[in-house]
């Protein structure tokens, strides 16, 4: 689950199982920090978000039923808003470009700025601008932009899955 989408208790869950020995407080404040990158999705003049989940990212559960509940529903909610495009890769599409591991693209305004593949790993980060890495992640993601459902077929897939939690 893409941490700009994660709920606060979903991002306490994600964050303890990873770092099992972490203090509390450097859980809170990793979260905190989760938290506090959102706000530019919901800010003014927030940026164009385009994210394909898998479907397996949706149903293995981080917390207890109330907490997949809640943060279930709130894909549900930030898939409405303007500046966000939330789509689901259902089991049903069988193998996908993705599954080698998440990555993010960031592109920006300036047309001197290249675009850039983020790879979030456990400890660290990694970042790939050349432009023939950055050309197959752009294919794979265009791959799974058009053969995943539309936000509205994703969103009644998170109904659904909503309903059976």
């Amino acid at each position: 689950m893409h941490g700009l989408l994660q709920t606060e208790e979903y991002a306490r869950a994600v964050v303890r199982r990873g770092m099992k020995s972490a203090s509390d407080a450097d859980v809170e404040r990793r979260v905190a920090l989760r938290l506090e990158r959102q706000r530019y999705l919901v800010a003014e003049n927030a940026p164009e978000f385009h994210v394909v989940l898998d479907e397996a990212a949706l149903r293995r559960p981080y917390g207890d039923r109330a907490v997949m509940r809640a943060q279930l529903q709130h894909l549900i909610d930030v898939s409405e808003r303007p500046n966000v495009r939330l789509q689901v890769v259902p089991f049903s599409m069988g193998g996908h470009s993705g599954e080698s591991g998440a990555f993010t693209i960031l592109s920006f305004p300036e047309s001197d700025l290249s675009d850039v593949v983020y790879l979030e790993q456990l400890t660290s980060a990694l970042y790939l601008d050349k432009p023939e890495d950055v050309a197959q992640y752009e294919k794979a993601l265009k791959e799974l932009q058009h053969d995943s459902p539309g936000p509205a077929e994703s969103r009644d897939l998170l109904r659904g899955l909503l309903q059976l939690s």
